[in-house]
């Protein structure tokens, strides 16, 4: 066996022991271990998907007990793929967020966050490799106590409120998977997933167990749709994403979700069997839902005045976007909602990071009256923001449009009854994208002077107030005693902004020029799956 093999169960047990030691290191190596962290077990996921793309899928038992008894990974084109894509989302949104993490976390809990960081790589790791349903179930519940941690560790009110609501969510939707992954096994007596797979196609062949079968595959699909947001399982989403840290919001509205989707694609393809689960009709209920997600979560952010909670808000609508693509039953519309996971991952951390900067040269106001002329405060951010925007308008060159054609190229396939529905929807939802987007960026890119500003504005000071963590370390002390070593400091955190930035819009870029190998990884990804 090539070493490769061991990559995927050493990137899971390597964040499992970063994250209990950081909780004993000083906040400054506790970072450095978290950014290296992330990029071995990135680059480590590269090579799994080298190795695959040349020699194929490849499972490794733990242990080298076979089933029942031991457990597995397996490693193949889009498991790589995914876990490497995971990861320099995770490491360029922690970058981003750095500048503010001393202003919205004390620093006593520094260590604190970046332990619930690793372990919710661990835990998005092991979902996009394990060949074990309970061992995914395991890690699920590793990544909501992370998440929910991520979301409180600010503790104001509004984020232990949005915490509370998110755990009782993600609970119920934990509790669906558990009993659905329960009856599977109680009717194959298996928890490997390719075992399973080949239980299911012999009751498939006698008839046998037909309704429990039914049953366990709605209760996993209900329980990882609740645990995604999808409408009507998405109150709890504005609040978590639009009250917590920076690094957090970005984090959870593009990598978290996400996990659970990847796990419910490989239920899909890998438990039950892509066309078994066409055939209980269980795609048509994730289709309409999908489809009301793309407009209800379009217009619950035309009607938000708050920047971060309208970002939050059409999280959302991307998630129907997803589960409209499963709906369809075709490998092209698994292909598109794929595609749209990087392309959403992708675009929205860039439209969390980028509107930081922009309310941090709007006095910390995210409402979009304080927000005009942003865009000429910090020219960075207003470039990350608007290329974000277009990217979910869904204009050429940008990952967004790509989705979008992916999306009504599978509609296209589709008898006439899904066929409709779906181009009218997306039409519909690329109009109310284009709506609270561009409305947004009109107002950043417009001269404050144009606009008549409030009388909060008015009075707010011209100085931005000190970070916790000048205060903390003595290096800011008034306006006429400000030292070069601070200058020095702030200069770096605004220059790596900028750089992590532009990194976004790069990666949104190649995601939209450089499609088609994309896409054709995920095709053979597929192929692997089954």
């Amino acid at each position: 066996m090539a070493a490769v093999c061991n990559f995927p169960l050493f990137s899971i047990v390597l964040c499992l022991i970063s994250g209990t030691g950081s909780a004993v290191l000083k906040k400054e190596a506790a970072r450095i271990v978290n950014i290296v962290l992330i990029t071995v077990c990135g680059l480590m996921s590269v090579a799994v998907m080298l190795y695959c793309a040349k020699y194929g899928s490849f499972t490794y038992m733990m242990g080298h007990f076979p089933a029942p008894w031991g457990n597995e990974v397996r490693g193949g084109v889009l498991e790589g793929f995914m876990g490497a894509f995971f990861c320099l989302i995770m490491l360029l949104s922690m970058l981003g967020g750095h500048k503010k993490l001393f202003d919205e976390v004390e620093i006593s809990k520094h260590n604190l966050y970046y332990v619930l960081v690793n372990l919710l790589l661990s835990s998005l790791i092991a979902l996009v490799y394990t060949n074990d349903l309970f061992t995914a179930y395991v890690f699920v519940e590793i990544n909501t106590i992370s998440a929910c941690g991520l979301i409180m560790i600010r503790q104001t009110g509004r984020t232990l409120e949005a915490a509370v609501r998110y755990m009782i969510m993600s609970l119920l939707g934990s509790g669906l998977l558990l009993i659905g992954i329960c009856i599977l096994y109680d009717i194959t007596g298996h928890l490997l997933m390719s075992n399973i797979r080949e239980s299911v196609e012999a009751l498939i062949a006698t008839g046998e167990y037909r309704e429990p079968l039914v049953v366990s595959v709605a209760l996993m699909c209900v329980g990882l749709a609740i645990k995604s947001a999808l409408f009507p399982f998405h109150a709890w989403l504005p609040d978590a994403y639009g009250y917590s840290t920076v690094s957090s919001a970005a984090i959870l509205s593009s990598l978290v979700s996400k996990g659970y989707i990847f796990l419910l694609i490989k239920i899909f393809y890998r438990v039950i069997g892509f066309e078994t689960v066409c055939g209980t009709k269980i795609m048509n209920v994730l289709f309409v839902f999908g489809l009301i997600a793309m407009v209800s979560g379009s217009v619950g952010a035309i009607r938000e005045n708050d920047i971060r909670r309208m970002i939050a808000y059409s999280s959302i609508a991307q998630i129907g976007y997803i589960y409209m693509g499963f709906g369809m039953g075709t490998e092209l519309g698994m292909v598109a909602s794929i595609f749209h996971i990087l392309s959403h991952a992708a675009t929205k951390s860039l439209l969390f990071i980028a509107a930081i900067g922009l309310t941090d040269v709007s006095h910390g106001s995210r409402a979009f009256l304080d927000l005009t002329g942003s865009a000429h405060r910090n020219r960075i951010a207003g470039a990350g923001f608007l290329v974000g925007a277009l990217s979910m308008v869904g204009i050429p060159l940008f990952s967004g449009f790509i989705s979008k054609l992916q999306f009504m190229d599978a509609a296209g396939s589709l008898s006439y009854s899904k066929m409709l529905p779906s181009l009218v929807v997306l039409g519909i939802s690329t109009i109310l994208n284009a709506i609270y987007f561009m409305k947004t960026v009109l107002r950043i890119y417009t001269p404050a002077e144009k606009i008549p500003v409030n009388r909060a504005m008015a009075d707010a000071p011209t100085v931005t107030a000190p970070s916790a963590f000048h205060v903390a370390t003595g290096e800011r002390k008034g306006i006429n005693g400000l030292i070069v070593e601070k200058d020095r400091i702030l200069f770096k955190e605004e220059a790596g902004y900028g750089i992590v930035i532009l990194c976004f819009i790069l990666l949104n870029m190649a995601l939209g020029l450089m499609s088609t190998p994309i896409l054709q990884a995920i095709r053979d990804g597929l192929s692997m799956f089954s």
